[in-house]
């Protein structure tokens, strides 16, 4: 996760009805901000209006949408790679409209969908979806809302884009009758496709690279790299900030406490160990914490993602194996832990 830009719908996107607009929110903002200010006052004008100001610049750059440009378009698609493939849109429980790349198989009930990280876009996944695609898997690469190509909407690190992930499982499973539904993901689509896994039985297999065990820790993470001092109590008034600015909480967004519903159906957890990103230390406590049957990759010297790049080839024949190896397993496992996961949805 990097706290950095974002950016504005495109002319004809849907948007949810009767949902804030970012100005409206960024007002409502700076009046929360005020009362807060007024809350710390013992602390000292100065000290409360620095902290007012950094836990307001943490909250903006994690919920402000990407920049839109007019490059925005020139991107790689499957077309590029010889790969058959058809855009598609589907719709939220809220009605915001996604877009995506389906990679059809229609003699497989194997689907996999792939989830990109915090502000990236579905043409980063390129790589991995068509070496899946070429396994023999039904593929759907996606934007969530404010990202890649639906950018210019404020983004949540998790939280909204959760609902985006378990839309697209809705939507492949009205897509391919029987279908048994992999999920990968990157960064904070690796945390958002264990949280889903744990609340949609649908989702028979995981693989979750770079996950951050909660938001909190992945936002600490990068607060602490540009700050090298405690900050607590600055990360305690973003999460107030939050709640006004994104509608959630740090505590809305924590794969490590949903991670244990996930079993008996399988995950796989990677990580580098050079990760500035996402610590290694948060996939270590996710391991640590899930149920058997799982699985453990440690990249040696390896930075956030690149797992993929240290090694393209081994990396996908590993993933490739153990979603052909989770999908087709009985159905007799996958059922009774779906009814666990089934029972929190």
């Amino acid at each position: 996760m990097q706290l950095q830009h974002t950016a504005s719908m495109p002319a004809g996107a849907d948007v949810a009805p009767n949902r804030p607009t970012p100005s409206s929110r960024r007002r409502t903002l700076i009046r929360h901000t005020r009362r807060v200010a007024g809350t710390l006052g013992f602390l000292g004008g100065g000290l409360a209006s620095g902290l007012l100001a950094l836990a307001y610049y943490v909250t903006h750059r994690i919920t402000q949408p990407t920049p839109v440009t007019a490059y925005d378009g020139y991107v790689m698609t499957p077309y590029e790679l010889g790969t058959p493939y058809q855009d598609v849109t589907f719709p939220t429980v809220d009605a915001t409209l996604l877009r995506g790349w389906w990679l059809e198989r229609p003699d497989s009930r194997g689907v996999i969908i792939v989830c990109g990280g915090y502000r990236g876009r579905r043409a980063d996944l390129l790589g991995i979806g068509t070496a899946l695609w070429r396994n023999g898997s039904n593929v759907l690469m996606f934007d969530y809302r404010g990202h890649g190509e639906l950018a210019g909407t404020g983004v949540t690190l998790g939280y909204h884009e959760l609902e985006d992930l378990l839309a697209a499982v809705d939507w492949v499973k009205e897509r391919v009758e029987g279908a048994r539904v992999g999920v990968i993901g990157y960064s904070m689509g690796a945390s958002i496709s264990i949280m889903a896994a744990a609340r949609n039985a649908d989702i028979r297999a995981v693989v979750a690279d770079s996950a951050f065990a909660t938001q909190r820790s992945a936002v600490s993470l990068g607060v602490r790299r540009v700050l090298h001092m405690p900050h607590g109590i600055l990360l305690s008034a973003v999460d107030l900030l939050l709640g006004v600015v994104g509608g959630y909480h740090f505590r809305d967004v924590e794969p490590i406490r949903e991670i244990a519903r996930v079993a008996p159906r399988p995950i796989l957890l990677i990580h580098g160990d050079k990760d500035s990103v996402t610590s290694v230390h948060d996939t270590e406590l996710l391991y640590d914490t899930a149920a058997e049957p799982k699985e453990l990759w440690i990249s040696p010297g390896v930075e956030h993602c690149g797992t993929y790049f240290a090694n393209r080839q081994v990396y996908c024949k590993r993933v490739a194996d153990f979603f052909e190896r989770a999908l087709t397993a009985s159905s007799v496992e996958v059922e009774a832990g779906s009814m666990e996961a089934q029972a929190v949805r």
